[in-house]
């Protein structure tokens, strides 16, 4: 197992890959991720809500090894729509974006055919009926001109929120909801990250807060949904993580090349750490818990994306710190479940 770091810097905070997103090209890997100015203090997240925050992006070329930081070129679209997207373009990347996590948050996207050095947009993504749409990049091309998005919703009561899938058959000309991924919860159902396994059977992990308690104090775990229709409907297949710690915590989910199924979270109690844990039957049971690293000085880490590399290797980005006073930085484990 092998720990590297993506990006840090002294007095910043660079957080949240999983809001922006993972792609990968053979050995040539790019992961976003959300970069602002360090300021701690009593709140969740040590970062100064005063100053800008912008999104960046680091690329590897070298499977994980090594990492190179970008700052993206964003390509203000002359008009306000776009051309067929070309969803198989062997180049494709997609990054969707939000305003806010409640009622009223409004969602947009760019696209790249040049492996994220460049992105065309920002190109709104429509409210689906819904009275907000926080939208984090999670996708699953299904051909030239289709494609389904999983996002999240507001609740009926506004609040953060309820996951749902949508979908376009059109290169993106039209998007449409397609179905809720789970009932309504009475805390949070957030954050859907999905894995095909099939022509019609998709798993989506949710990141689920219990009950109606303090977002601190609840109980939070991940919660796996299953559809056999392409997304259509969706059942209820499992708790991989019964708990994630204070304030829960993201999974991504990824298809190892022997077929089990690997899921990775942030724990976000002490010891605070990356975490993972591995199906053999589909995401029916899982195995132990497996620790990637327990050395992280506070709850402010996390928020992963995985990518598989063509030897088995498994790459795994994610934010970090070492002391609850110390820059947030991007870090990546290199590792073999």
């Amino acid at each position: 197992m092998q720990h590297t770091v993506v990006y840090r810097e002294p007095g910043r905070f660079a957080g949240w890959p999983a809001n922006h997103g993972i792609w990968s090209w053979g050995n040539e890997i790019v992961v976003g991720f959300e970069l602002g100015y360090l300021k701690p203090g009593p709140g969740f997240h040590a970062i100064d809500e005063e100053r800008p925050k912008v999104p960046a992006q680091a690329r590897s070329l070298d499977g994980g090894e090594t990492w190179q930081v970008e700052q993206p070129l964003f390509v203000r679209p002359s008009a306000g729509r776009h051309s067929s997207i070309r969803f198989t373009h062997p180049d494709f990347a997609l990054r969707c974006r939000r305003s806010g996590t409640e009622a009223g948050a409004i969602a947009w996207y760019y696209i790249s055919y040049d492996r994220c050095r460049t992105w065309q947009g920002p190109y709104d993504l429509p409210m689906f009926g819904q009275t907000g749409v926080p939208a984090r990049t999670d996708y699953i091309v299904q051909g030239p001109e289709r494609c389904l998005l999983f996002l999240t919703a507001a609740k009926s009561d506004g609040r953060e929120g309820r996951p749902f899938c949508a979908q376009t058959t059109d290169g993106g000309q039209t998007f449409e909801f397609l179905s809720w991924i789970g009932p309504e919860p009475e805390g949070f159902a957030i954050m859907p990250a999905s894995v095909q396994l099939s022509a019609s059977r998709l798993l989506v992990a949710v990141r689920c807060k219990e009950g109606a308690d303090d977002f601190v104090t609840a109980q939070h775990c991940i919660e796996l949904y299953a559809s056999d229709d392409a997304g259509v409907t969706w059942t209820y297949l499992a708790r991989p993580v019964a708990d994630t710690g204070v304030g829960g915590n993201p999974a991504t989910l990824t298809r190892l090349s022997d077929g089990r199924l690997c899921l990775t979270y942030g724990y976000r109690k002490p010891p605070y750490g990356m975490r993972a844990t591995v199906s053999s039957d589909g995401g029916v049971t899982w195995g132990e818990e497996i620790i990637l690293r327990d050395d992280a000085g506070s709850h402010d880490i996390g928020y992963p994306r995985t990518v598989l590399r063509s030897d088995g290797t498994v790459v795994t980005v994610y934010y970090y710190n070492d002391h609850p006073a110390g820059e947030r930085y991007i870090a990546a484990t290199l590792w073999r479940p």
